[in-house]
């Protein structure tokens, strides 16, 4: 019996670390939107040139470690993937920017993060990859709800009601979600296939050269300023080679949906450090709401959390 419970621990403990590293990620993302705002509100920077210099910056770390790894045969059969994956990767976050742009962030950001798990789990119930219980429901229930309660009372003056606008706005966020959800998909497959370290790279790469595309409507500009080179700095190495590093990993080992779920734990960081340093208040209901996404990521942890196939 003592054998028994001891080979359950070890096969469980690969899951909950894998979900760590999809967790970790989700917390260096929300870090990262506060370091974004302060850069938009503050130095009017874009978001089209801060997403570029995140994705850049990036590459070039993840080059200089993993770039002798990888290798040409190896990565040629899956180089429509990668130019794929890469483009969604660099698509969510140009239209989730877009989104915000146009309607403030609380709508197009419960979308963006709350739409993916959805998207991905009935992918994975069509290819039977996971199965319709009561605990899934749970999980996924408790961790919507909790993202909706985190999110729309942050910033919940934002947007507007113009039609047009709001149409325009929802359309990019539905945009991001899917482009998300279809990035979740595949990540898994090419971070087993090629390392988390080489696909990071390969991923980072191409995101950097679709961003770079920007430049074509909205000029592309280093910071002179010392503060938001610093900032620019920590977005690449921390929230994009770091982060995706850690996400790759996770993606590898764990389903879609533990994936998409565990990063939700961004909105949540955000939202803890914009009270913390930005001076915004947190109600009982987004204190409740972090509550219940907690509780769905430790219930992701009680469940078999094996990629996608």
């Amino acid at each position: 019996m003592p054998n028994s419970s001891n080979s359950s621990n070890r096969a469980s403990s690969p899951s909950f670390i894998a979900l760590g590293a999809a967790c970790s990620a989700g917390f260096l993302w929300g870090t990262g939107a506060v370091v974004v705002n302060v850069l938009i509100a503050k130095h009017g920077f874009t978001p089209e040139n801060i997403s570029f210099w995140r994705f850049a910056v990036g590459a070039v770390i993840l080059l200089a470690v993993f770039g002798r790894r990888i290798h040409w045969q190896q990565l040629r059969p899956l180089i429509m993937t990668v130019l794929a994956a890469g483009t969604a990767m660099a698509g969510y976050v140009l239209c989730w920017f877009l989104g915000i742009e146009h309607i403030g962030a609380a709508i197009p950001t419960l979308i963006a993060l709350c739409l993916p798990p959805v998207l991905v789990t009935v992918f994975a119930l069509v290819r039977g990859q996971e199965t319709l219980n009561v605990q899934l429901f749970a999980v996924l229930a408790a961790a919507l709800t909790g993202t909706i309660l985190i999110v729309s009372r942050h910033d919940a003056g934002a947007g507007t009601t113009d039609q047009h606008e709001l149409i325009i706005g929802v359309s990019y966020s539905l945009g991001s979600a899917m482009l998300y959800a279809g990035f979740a998909l595949i990540s898994g497959r090419l971070s087993t296939r090629l390392g988390a370290g080489q696909a990071t790279t390969c991923l980072t790469v191409v995101a950097a050269l679709v961003m770079g595309l920007s430049s074509l409507y909205r000029p592309i500009y280093w910071p002179t300023g010392v503060p938001p080179q610093a900032w620019f700095l920590y977005l690449g190495v921390v929230t994009a080679a770091l982060a995706l590093l850690a996400f790759s990993w996770g993606a590898a080992r764990l389903s879609p949906t533990a994936l998409t779920v565990a990063t939700l734990v961004e909105p949540l960081t955000a939202v803890l450090l914009a009270a913390l340093f930005l001076g915004e208040q947190l109600g009982a209901w987004q204190w409740f709401g972090g509550f219940l996404l907690l509780f769905s990521i430790w219930g992701l942890g009680r469940r078999r959390t094996l990629p996608a196939v």
